[in-house]
């Protein structure tokens, strides 16, 4: 009875919702989801090392794709890569000019091989083609479900000195420890640099030279190693728990004997320090007492810190060597948005630059030093140049025990005057960031435009425990999963509502990876206040979260443990079950939709299953979309937009905003609906239709 009452009401609010449509039509047109979710026209703008050539991300039949051209003829570019799946995202150039690395997994299991495309011929090959981990005991390593884990393979260093080498860490003799590999992209030949059974991790140098390792220590902390020189390894620093997320080795000068850290020790946010290695001497280099230090220009082959950046509310760039300045202060003049520059030719004389707003595309420049003269080269969405767009509003709202909440506002186009106030309350979506050690930051954001240009207000919060706003707020959040994080969130919900931006009965929480636990957080332990919630991969029980990550991260277990909760103790895991949304399913009163990828590593498809299995036992009515080919989010358009589609129908049933037509949104996406696919009006009919 409570499903069909659930039904009638929906349909009730979607007719409600198409006469909203028939009403803003005129003053502002739906931007369509294909515009906002597929494939950007252009991306990922590089420069070769020679700067002969330049390299981009743009579509072969729909799918991302390397594409080369001569820097002096964009126009000219042609595609050296030829994925027909999910698209290339990570790509980088080798030293040696004549080869595109980039790695791909597969169906989302973030199991990266790495492959190498020869830009001339288009010889692509697999220079990781290992399909298994092979233990102590000589026998393959299984998955509990039977299946062959794969190994992953991650780049470790990529050095101007030997163009046809690079340094990558491999798993292929135990799933939790990485073993380092002189790798030759040309030959394909690999040889162990460095065995590991013990470490989370290593820094390298230039010279291909392990100078560190790192281990996790039992409270959470991490201690630093450096070679003993008996083939051993003597203690070189320890990093206690609180510093742990704010304080690591980076990277070193042209001579090796200085080491560049960001540091928090004896302050609070994040600073970029120089350690002399012979003397022991610690120099200050640049700190920002609002926000940690977010980005570092380093001279490619000298090696000196030319500028670093922080972001409070927008990011901040500080010249730190004089000899850029002419340079970034003629590049701050070409065009509107934060200038980023996103690559460099190995001689310094040719930048690729990228300029962020949060109305409009990103606008990609080359820029000739020598000439001091930028070339506007391509924006990553044309579309999106005419399309009206919102603006976002960062702010600070206070949480009730006083802390700084970092905030990002957007607002349908044309609802304000001049501030962040829209004439009258707006039904509002809370969306909130995974991770939980990320952020939110300012700039475009396709899933604000989306749901302002569908009449919501839409709010993201730096909430405690968020990174980059200095190591006391991080430790803020230590324990505090579905706690005072939590409060937070609910927090700025009620700032919304006393502010006049959003109606209290129609506020929305959305959002991935923590966000969707945050949002199943939001149904069970604050039932009142949310009308509907969309979970994409979020953990339900954060017991069996932890007893199923990637062996990979055990060496990390503790970082875990110290901020979260440990699953080992019994009083841990009756804490962690006090924090854990699947006990608590009987107090979900508000509709859920929930989006999960079946090779998600981090977040096992069983976090999801066994919550709408819960739900199902209460007869309580949840739509649950699966999608077989993907892993911790949706990576393939083709999914994103289906799943955005349902959502966008979802969201207007209970809050009432505007709607697009799913239209051929399904069409090539691998979507699947295991669970009240009948909730959703036209669900069912364009499911049948993409069958």
């Amino acid at each position: 009875m409570r499903s069909k009452i659930l039904n009638l009401f929906s349909t009730f609010l979607i007719l409600g919702s198409i006469l909203i449509l028939t009403s803003c039509t005129k003053e502002e047109p739906l931007i369509s989801r294909k515009v906002l979710f597929g494939n950007p026209d252009k991306s990922s703008l590089k420069i070769s090392p020679n700067h002969q050539m330049i390299s981009y991300l743009a579509p072969v039949n729909d799918v991302m794709n390397v594409w080369v051209a001569p820097l002096d003829n964009p126009e000219k570019a042609t595609a050296v890569t030829n994925d027909t799946l999910r698209g290339i995202r990570i790509y980088f150039w080798s030293y040696n000019n004549e080869q595109i690395l980039y790695l791909q997994d597969l169906g989302g299991d973030e199991n990266w091989q790495l492959h190498a495309v020869n830009v001339n011929t288009k010889d692509d090959k697999t220079l990781t083609p290992f399909e298994e981990i092979i233990g102590p005991d000589g026998q393959p390593v299984t998955m509990p479900n039977g299946k062959k884990l794969r190994p992953r393979a991650n780049i470790q260093e990529v050095s101007y000195k030997y163009p046809n080498e690079i340094l990558i860490s491999l798993n292929t003799r135990n799933p939790q420890y990485f073993d380092i590999f002189k790798l030759n992209t040309i030959s394909g030949e690999m040889n162990m640099i460095q065995q590991n059974d013990r470490f989370a991790g290593f820094q390298t140098d230039d010279n291909y030279l392990v100078r560190y390792a790192f281990e996790n220590t039992p409270d959470g902390g991490m201690e630093l190693f450096i070679p003993d020189g008996k083939g051993g390894w003597k203690t070189f620093d320890k990093i206690a728990m609180e510093d742990a997320l704010t304080t690591s080795p980076i990277s070193f000068n042209k001579t090796g004997d200085v080491l560049y850290m960001i540091d928090s020790r004896g302050r609070n946010t994040a600073a970029l320090m120089a350690v002399n290695l012979n003397t022991g001497e610690k120099k200050l280099i640049y700190e920002n007492p609002k926000a940690d230090v977010s980005d570092i220009m380093i001279h490619r082959t000298e090696k000196t810190i030319e500028a670093a950046a922080s972001d409070y509310l927008r990011t901040e760039w500080e010249i730190l060597d004089s000899s850029i300045k002419p340079d970034m202060d003629y590049l701050k003049g070409i065009t509107e948005g934060d200038m980023n520059v996103i690559d460099r030719s190995l001689d310094d004389n040719f930048w690729a630059i990228a300029y962020v707003k949060d109305d409009g595309p990103i606008n990609y420049y080359l820029y000739d030093r020598a000439a001091k003269k930028a070339k506007f080269i391509f924006t990553n969405r044309k579309d999106l140049e005419t399309a009206k767009l919102s603006k976002m509003y960062p702010i600070i709202i206070k949480s009730r025990d006083g802390l700084e909440l970092v905030s990002y506002l957007t607002l349908p186009y044309g609802s304000n005057g001049k501030d962040y106030h829209p004439s009258k309350p707006l039904p509002m979506v809370l969306f909130v960031h995974g991770g939980p050690w990320a952020r939110d930051s300012w700039g475009y954001n396709s899933y604000h435009q989306w749901l302002a240009n569908r009449g919501y207000a839409v709010l993201s919060v730096n909430y405690r425990s968020s990174t980059g706003l200095g190591k006391d707020f991080i430790n803020a959040g230590n324990m505090e999963w579905g706690g005072k994080m939590h409060n937070d969130l609910i927090d700025v919900v009620n700032w919304a509502v006393d502010e006049g931006i959003a109606q209290k009965d129609k506020i929305a929480i959305m959002a991935g990876s923590y966000g969707g636990y945050a949002t199943l957080v939001g149904l069970t332990f604050t039932p009142d206040v949310f009308a509907c919630g969309v979970d994409i991969v979020g953990p339900s029980n954060i017991i069996t979260l932890m007893e199923t990550i990637p062996p990979y991260w055990l060496p990390m277990i503790n970082m875990f443990t110290s901020r979260v909760g440990d699953f080992r103790t019994e009083d841990g895991k009756k804490f962690l079950e006090s924090r854990s949304p699947l006990f608590f399913v009987d107090k979900i009163q508000k509709p859920l939709l929930i989006g999960q990828g079946a090779n998600d590593p981090r977040v096992k498809q069983t976090e999801s299953d066994q919550i709408v299995n819960a739900m199902q036992g209460k007869n309580i009515p949840v739509t649950y979309v699966l999608f077989p080919d993907e892993g911790h989010g949706f990576a393939r358009p083709e999914n994103k937009m289906s799943f955005n589609a349902v959502t966008e129908i979802f969201l207007s049933q209970y809050l009432g905003g505007r709607v697009e037509p799913i239209g051929n949104d399904f069409e090539g996406s691998s979507i699947t609906v295991p669970n009240g696919s009948g909730n959703i009006p036209n669900l069912n009919e364009a499911l049948a239709k993409k069958k």
